[in-house]
């Protein structure tokens, strides 16, 4: 038996045994209308802040509802929420933990209100409901031991516990703050409920109680289905994007290697590639990329060598936008130097499009300003090999544009300010007249569309101010849709339809264009 068959089957049999628990309470028609309208809103407040990663009063609801109601009631409120809610963020392995995990917050917020005989003060119910986020947090971490590591030492639960302690203490902070401002008025307003439903009940005939059982239920199941359906017509591309950029970070966490680096796949050696455009996609979407550590190490060491050895002008430019979406100096390794001196007195690098696009924004990431003489050397130059419909080819004026270097001279061209300039909105009407009717982008239009390019265009229309989420020409899909249309098993994300590949730096630049990130990304600590 592996690891993963025998915690599903622990799994179910905490879930089997918490609704057992729960059915053995008899609970009448009221009780079980309450609980499904408090399971209703926990899913509901989960769907209205997905947009804000980790931070939903799901978790205070819920502990809420097993501190009033008790821990039976309190385990189905959470395992019904998660449920509920991942009809919309999507369903997986992950939802029997999160229905257990939710279900314990539940159980634990009896288990307090049997302590304080049900007493306690603003600040403690605070502290209690942060203190099951963390809970919550702890279970979730086993999750991804089990199901996505690949192995279940404990260097690596303590490594994934480590990566996502920033996320955990987020969520915490966030349960205190939402139960310090509501808490105390829905414990006060379910203590009322509970007290109401403690009443003696004669039998009825079985027809009968299953006729006001339907009728107590009916209502309020009718309300939260729709209020669950009006939350989705409002955040449908929000709910489904924060839960497809969830599981592509995910699938770059669990393969990460034991010296901190990525290469193409899982367990495949490590690359200056792979690592940048991993540490990139992850500080897009919201990560500190110094935090994700394997086996103790972060990629910090791995960048920090590359800077020192990398030469060709590609490799500093690649190299020069992983340091300053890690926050790490410029000028380590001399990078800085060597990037200044890669820049022609033209403004541009190597007389290229790509690479003098690439090299305009890998100067912004160092630091330097939009409105510095490189950047507007290389700026200049970019525009000036536009072709006449808008788009750019990697080289010269006049040859066959394409989609992936009409992107990155986009992103380079807002980068130095000049987003809302002629040249970049023509290049943006490029882009948006190509796009195939599956919502994706070709390398070259006409042609099949693929993850990468699709990723890039999207970068590039949000650098031009445009929102993906409403580009849908020649067709009914946005490009993320397309995007999240090659997200697999695991968050990783395919190349195409077409092609079963999934290297690394695809799902790396795919979750930058979930997270609505243009180059350059940069962090800066204080």
């Amino acid at each position: 038996m592996n690891w993963e068959f025998a915690a599903l089957a622990v799994l179910a049999a905490a879930l089997i045994s918490g609704f057992a628990w729960y059915e053995r309470t008899h609970p009448g028609s009221r009780m079980l209308a309450l609980v499904a309208t408090l399971a209703g809103l926990a899913a509901i407040s989960r769907i209205a802040f997905a947009p804000i990663p980790n931070v939903k009063p799901t978790t205070d609801i819920i502990f809420i509802a097993g501190f009033a109601l008790g821990g039976a009631p309190g385990f189905v409120v959470g395992a019904v929420a998660a449920l509920a809610s991942n009809l919309l963020f999507g369903q997986g392995p992950w939802t029997p933990w999160q229905m257990v995990a939710w279900g314990l917050c539940g159980v634990f917020g009896a288990v307090i209100g049997r302590l304080t005989d049900q007493q306690i003060p603003r600040l403690w119910l605070a502290l209690f409901c942060g203190l099951a986020g963390l809970g919550f947090g702890v279970i979730m971490d086993g999750s991804i031991w089990v199901t996505y590591a690949g192995g279940q030492g404990i260097d690596q639960y303590l490594a994934i516990s480590a990566t996502s302690l920033p996320f955990n203490i987020v969520h915490a902070l966030g349960n205190f703050i939402f139960a310090l401002a509501f808490g105390p008025a829905l414990l006060r307003a379910l203590m009322r409920f509970s007290t109401r439903l403690q009443v003696t009940w004669t039998d009825l005939a079985p027809s009968s109680a299953a006729r006001e059982g339907a009728r107590a239920v009916a209502g309020p199941l009718a309300a939260v289905l729709a209020a669950l359906v009006f939350a989705a017509a409002l955040l449908p591309a929000s709910a489904e994007g924060a839960s497809s950029s969830l599981r592509a970070a995910r699938y770059l966490v669990a393969s990460q290697n034991s010296d901190g680096g990525w290469g193409a796949a899982a367990g495949s050696r490590s690359t200056a590639m792979h690592t940048s455009w991993a540490v990139v996609g992850l500080a897009a979407a919201g990560y500190d990329p110094l935090s994700v550590r394997r086996a103790g190490h972060s990629p910090a060491a791995l960048l920090r060598g590359w800077a020192s050895r990398a030469r060709t002008t590609a490799d500093i430019e690649r190299t020069a936008l992983a340091l300053g979406a890690a926050g790490i100096s410029p000028s380590t390794g001399g990078l800085l130097t060597r990037l200044r001196r890669s820049q022609r007195a033209d403004g541009s690098f190597a007389g290229l499009v790509n690479l003098t696009s690439y090299g305009l924004l890998a100067l912004r990431a160092a630091g330097i300003e939009a409105r510095s003489g490189s950047v507007q050397r290389a700026a200049s130059w970019i525009g000036r090999r536009q072709n006449s419909n808008g788009g750019f080819n990697y080289s010269r004026r006049g040859g066959a544009s394409s989609i992936d270097d009409t992107a990155g001279a986009l992103q380079a061209l807002a980068a130095a300010g000049l987003g809302r300039a002629a040249a970049a909105q023509r290049a943006a009407r490029f882009l948006a007249a190509r796009q195939n009717g599956d919502g994706g982008y070709p390398l070259q239009s006409p042609g099949s569309s693929n993850a990468q390019s699709t990723a890039l265009a999207v970068q590039a229309l949000v650098a031009a101010g445009r929102d993906p989420d409403r580009q849908r020409s020649g067709g009914a899909r946005s490009p993320l849709s397309y995007i999240r249309s090659l997200q697999v098993a695991g968050g990783v994300i395919r190349y195409s339809r077409s092609s079963s590949a999934s290297p690394v730096w695809v799902t790396s630049q795919s979750l930058a264009a979930l997270a609505k990130r243009p180059l350059p990304i940069r962090i800066v600590r204080r």
